[in-house]
């Protein structure tokens, strides 16, 4: 897709011209699309000034002096109301008036496409085309009850009096009044007659009508910045110190109070409270307990209480005595508040170095020379890396062990808590007493900033001095700090859109130059743009991620909404991620402890690669010692957009870790300026994916003419283990005089079973060996003439009678001893019965003839009656005899050790293997799995059949009809040619096997350690999940003609993670937002979803929160502690 491609189509072109100006307007909609009449423009007109008008009379009665201001406020206001609640009545009547005679227009997201028919100026149609009406009626009474408030404010606020006595100014009065009382129309308007699509729309869907306050809400808060600091700043300043006084009256009191609570409220409030009603629950029923599931959730045990009981038990002692006994003094180089300032100083510097030596780069510029180099194995990195997790481990001690408390001391022995508190040193010093424990690395920096400014300025005349106590020093430092890192990240952000839209070619527009061209020249207004954007804390949005920059909205941290973890489009390789999320949190606590993922505050980005996944993190909160985080995983078939920006990661990736057994010193990252930024490697124990061509194995002759023995030999250890597996579950026989060398459960001889008659032995799937039905043959006659003789063959397991085959789908209407000969109507009437349904006259049942074993125990392995009534020909039952693999035989049954017995003949090994008739059960059971996956014939298969074979597609045939109607025996041997199929690639690409012994193990290890299978089984993903070894598929790429053979093998293996750039990610899911819930620009191939290497633009709208993202997986809330 070239780099011109529109961003909107011509019809969402045409859609947002219409839409645009009803946003700017509040509502009004003057451009429909179609033709209307002129007075739904002037009745809209009429509606929009309405407020001006009301609020005009009460101006004018103030100005004469007929009224006082706030009497005209309540005389507007009063209007407003009446007027609104008889235009939401308007729209009622107009609703019940066309209920009956015509269906009512169903509100919904197509609404600005409808096309309506107007009859008149004050008709049915025209009212509920321009007061479309309330969903609810409490919103119709509230709503007009808000603006009946907002016009009385507003009337009050632009009383052209009170503007000139503030300005000064004539002409900035009149500018005043007249922009204002545009803004409450607009403000008017969007509450009680049509609401506008917001440009900051955060959800799809307004159940609640929500959208309708967003402006009255913003000109209220204008008009409360004046009421505030008329009424309201001195109240609650009093209020907040008295209260402060009266319930703290002492300086100690506030301390302790500040250290206990700030320590409390940044624990993890939440899973304290589940382990504690787990607990509960587990007390007042055990039985309910033990079956509760026991995750990542329940971390909160004996051990942590402890471990925080002490904490809490250390810095309130701590404060107390520092606080009464140190003595308070003017900060000065040598007072004791100086002291600690010097001690927070060297623990910042050494927590920041330990923090940086941990990742790969410097500053995200050099590489770092302690990193190890080319890591590519976890063994060659745990060796390497051991150094890095003892900087960790003192690392995480500094921070949450001594840190913490010398931040206490330095705030313990502060002056402005030697005497009574005011409302300033509560706000100030109760965040920064919390900071200390839920922000540590922050509240560090902030506290060194502070002190550092104390020493470099002694002047006690100063402003900073002289004005403001340390928690309002701390408090501004904080701001500042927080903004003047988001100014910096935005920026970066904008100076790679800029950047990129010329030099990546794939992303150079015509109109491109120009828009360069224009930031050049207003780039203070863009730095403005990004100032304002950084201090409101709102994302800086690229219209359509081009370099256009607007301020957003402010979003929350996760920028969408709804709980975390509820929507992902669950898919097939969903699986995948859900098996490596808990290894992967397990690491991240390991790596967010240490401080080598840099510094992670919520809303941090992190992306994890792996092979053909990609992990995206999200930050959501921290505190002290624990991180709570989401993770998401994207899509594994990769389109052309994902495979361009997942080279580019892999790129970086390697660059980073694997291509440094030449590089410099300290040589640079040669992607500076990209918004991902690697961090580290993390040892996760997961599956890795290898896929290889079968070409050489699978069509190959030796191997597909070996397949066949390899498969009989499969097929019996299968047997004798599934048999032997079920006699455990049996009773042992005891002694001889229970039985008498017969039956060893009766259970297995009640009822009769279906006996269908075998084939002939010339009979065959082969189309050659089945005889022509002839010209001269009745097609209605049940066989051919030459095969109406009945013949009866002596088979191994008694004697049984013939089928005789018919037309494939015919009834079979006679049975045995029928005439030949037949009239023209008996054959018309066999004819017509050909045509109707199938009707059961009953199963033909006969018992099958007792086995008599020549051992009492071979019962335990005998396979079920059902499984020998295949219908085959007695000479290939003598053939399968020769081809029987005797002595592989024998050696299983001389592996089965029998411990389940109780009393047991020492031979019994030997015993069974002397017994013929238990030997010629096995040989038909593996004759009936043949017949059904093979036919009768004895030639290769070709690879077409072996891949339709494994993958249980064989074409519908008499054997496989018998077999698929002995589900569990069809599993036995389905499974068993897939095993089979694997034996002959290992041994392929292994070399033969020498031994039974060595086959043995090859068969154990692939019950054991192995799924056998295919990606599209539910099996597949429950041995993925159950963390099988090792899985194994058989594919088939139609395209190319070739086979492919994937294995998935689970180990410890290294994940890659960097840091993305915060402000970049939130800007495009800012545009991301606008662009789909407004704009309604969902055209899958936009501009805004093409590839970009440098902003990974596709991936980052993958992972947005459905229905505007796809991740296939997204957990919930993970809280991992870091302790």
């Amino acid at each position: 897709m070239g780099p011109d491609v529109p961003l909107l189509n011509d019809y969402k072109q045409e859609f947002f011209l219409k839409r645009f100006p009803q946003t700017v307007l509040g509502g009004p909609r003057f451009k429909l699309g179609y033709c209307a009449p002129p007075y739904i423009y002037v009745n809209q007109i009429i509606l929009f000034l309405i407020p001006w008008v009301l609020g005009g009379v009460g101006t004018l009665l103030y100005q004469l002096g007929i009224m006082k201001d706030y009497c005209t406020a309540a005389l507007s206001g009063g209007l407003m109301f009446v007027t609104a609640l008889i235009l939401q009545m308007t729209n009622l009547y107009a609703k019940q008036k066309t209920v009956t005679v015509e269906r009512m227009q169903i509100q919904n997201t197509l609404t600005d496409e409808d096309e309506f028919e107007f009859s008149s100026c004050i008709g049915s149609e025209t009212v509920k085309f321009i007061i479309p009406g309330k969903k609810y009626i409490i919103n119709t009474v509230f709503h007009s009850f808000l603006a009946g408030i907002l016009c009385g404010l507003g009337t009050w606020y632009l009383l052209p009096n009170r503007i000139t006595l503030l300005y000064s100014n004539i002409g900035g009065t009149v500018m005043i009044f007249v922009f204002g009382w545009v803004t409450i129309c607009i403000g008017e308007y969007s509450l009680i007659i049509n609401t506008a699509t917001e440009t900051a729309t955060f959800q799809a869907l307004d159940t609640y009508e929500i959208t309708a306050l967003m402006r009255p809400f913003y000109i209220f808060v204008f008009i409360a910045v004046d009421l505030a600091h008329r009424l309201l700043v001195m109240f609650l300043i009093s209020a907040g110190t008295a209260i402060a006084s009266y319930f703290i009256p002492s300086t100690l009191g506030v301390i302790l109070f500040m250290t206990g609570f700030g320590f409390i409220l940044s624990l993890n409030l939440s899973e304290i409270g589940f382990a504690f009603k787990h607990t509960m629950i587990s007390h007042l029923a055990s039985s309910k307990s033990k079956n509760m599931h026991r995750g990542l959730r329940i971390q909160f045990g004996w051990r942590e209480f402890i471990f925080y009981l002490t904490v809490l038990t250390f810095a309130l002692v701590e404060a107390s005595l520092l606080h009464q006994f140190a003595g308070f003094s003017s900060f000065s180089k040598g007072s004791p508040q100086a002291i600690a300032s010097y001690i927070l100083i060297v623990l910042l510097i050494i927590m920041w170095i330990l923090r940086e030596i941990q990742r790969v780069y410097l500053f995200g510029v050099f590489r770092n020379p302690c990193y190890p180099k080319d890591v590519r194995t976890v063994t060659v990195f745990m060796e390497k890396q051991r150094r890095l997790m003892k900087v960790g481990v003192v690392r995480r001690i500094l921070l949450t062990l001594v840190s913490p408390f010398a931040m206490i001391a330095f705030l313990a022995l502060d002056r402005s808590l030697q005497n009574l508190h005011s409302v300033s040193v509560c706000i100030g010093f109760t965040r920064i007493f919390r900071m200390v424990w839920q922000n540590t690395e922050n509240a560090l920096m902030d506290i060194v900033i502070v002190s550092v400014t104390q020493m470099v300025v002694f002047n006690p005349d100063l402003w900073w001095n002289r004005s403001l106590d340390t928690g309002i020093r701390l408090l501004l430092v904080g701001i500042l700090r927080d903004r003047l890192l988001q100014f910096v990240s935005k920026l970066q952000f904008a100076i790679a859109i800029l950047l990129t839209s010329w030099t990546e070619k794939k992303q150079r527009r015509k109109s491109t130059a120009t828009l360069i061209t224009l930031n050049v020249v207003f780039f203070p207004i863009l730095l403005t743009f990004i100032a304002i954007s950084a201090l409101l804390s709102s994302p800086l949005l690229p219209l359509f991620t081009l370099p256009v920059f607007l301020i957003g909205f402010p979003r929350p941290i996760r920028s969408w909404p709804g709980p975390v973890g509820a929507t992902a489009c669950v898919c097939s390789d969903t699986v995948y991620y859900q098996q490596m999320v808990p290894g992967l949190a397990v690491a991240l606590q390991s790596a967010l402890a240490a401080g080598s993922l840099g510094l992670s505050l919520p809303g941090s980005h992190y992306l994890c690669r792996f092979q053909d996944r990609l992990m995206w993190i999200l930050v959501l909160e921290k505190g002290f010692t624990y991180c709570g985080v989401n993770i998401k995983g994207l899509e594994l078939q990769e389109t052309s957009c994902h495979a361009a920006e997942a080279h580019r990661v892999d790129e970086i990736f390697e660059m980073a870790f694997e291509h440094q057994e030449h590089t410099k010193i300290l040589s640079p990252n040669h992607h500076f300026g990209h918004i991902l930024t690697p961090c580290t490697v993390l040892p996760v124990r997961l599956y890795s994916d290898a896929r290889n061509v079968l070409s050489g194995i699978i069509d190959s002759h030796e191997n597909l003419k070996h397949l066949k023995d390899d498969f009989i030999k499969v097929l019996v250890w299968m047997l004798v283990q599934y048999c032997y597996k079920k006699s455990k579950t049996w009773e042992s026989p005891g002694s001889a005089d229970k039985s008498k060398k017969g039956s060893f459960s009766e259970n297995q001889r009640r009822g009769a079973v279906e006996r269908s008659r075998p084939l002939r032995e010339e009979d065959s799937f082969s189309v050659d060996t089945i005889e022509d039905w002839t010209d001269d043959s009745d097609i209605f006659d049940l066989e051919p003439s030459s095969r109406m003789k009945d013949r009866k063959e002596p088979g191994p397991l008694g004697d049984t009678p013939k089928v005789h085959l018919s037309i494939p789908g015919s009834v079979e209407t006679q049975g045995r001893g029928v005439p030949q000969e037949m009239s023209p109507e008996d054959k018309l009437y066999r004819a017509v019965v050909l045509g109707l349904p199938a009707v059961d006259k009953g199963k033909q049942q006969e018992v099958l003839p007792r086995v008599e074993f020549s051992c009492s125990y071979s019962e335990l392995l005998s396979i079920p009656e059902e499984w020998r009534t295949a219908p085959v020909p007695p000479s290939k039952v003598n053939e399968m005899r020769q081809r029987f693999p005797e002595e592989w035989y024998h050696f299983i049954l001389s592996q089965l050790d029998f411990f389940h017995l109780k009393e047991k003949p020492y031979n019994l090994p030997e015993a069974l293997m002397k017994d013929k008739a238990l030997k010629d059960l096995y040989i038909h059971g593996v004759l009936s799995c043949c017949f059904g996956l093979f036919g009768l014939d004895n030639t290769v298969p070709a690879p077409s059949h072996v891949f339709r074979a494994y993958t249980g597609g064989i074409p519908w045939s008499v054997g496989l009809d018998w077999l698929t109607g002995k589900p569990e025996l069809f599993q036995l041997a389905l499974k068993a040619f897939r095993y089979t199929f694997k034996l002959m690639v290992d041994k392929a690409s292994l070399g033969p096997t020498e031994n039974f012994k060595e086959l043995v193990n090859y068969l154990e290890e692939y019950e054991n350690d192995w799924y056998i299978g295919l990606v599209s089984d539910l099996e597949w993903q429950q041995a993925v999940l159950q963390e099988k070894p090792y899985l194994f598929s058989l594919g088939h790429d139609p395209n190319m003609g070739i086979y492919t053979g994937r294995v998935l093998t689970l180990q410890e293996l290294l994940v890659q993670v960097g840091k993305l750039n915060d402000e970049a990610v939130r800007g495009q899911w800012a545009n991301l937002s606008w662009e789909l819930l407004y704009a309604t620009n969902d055209d899958e191939e936009r501009y805004s979803i093409q590839a970009h290497p440098v902003l990974l633009r596709n991936l980052t709208v993958q992972a947005a929160d459905p229905p505007l993202g796809y991740p296939v997986y997204s957990s919930e809330l993970l809280h991992l502690p870091l302790f």
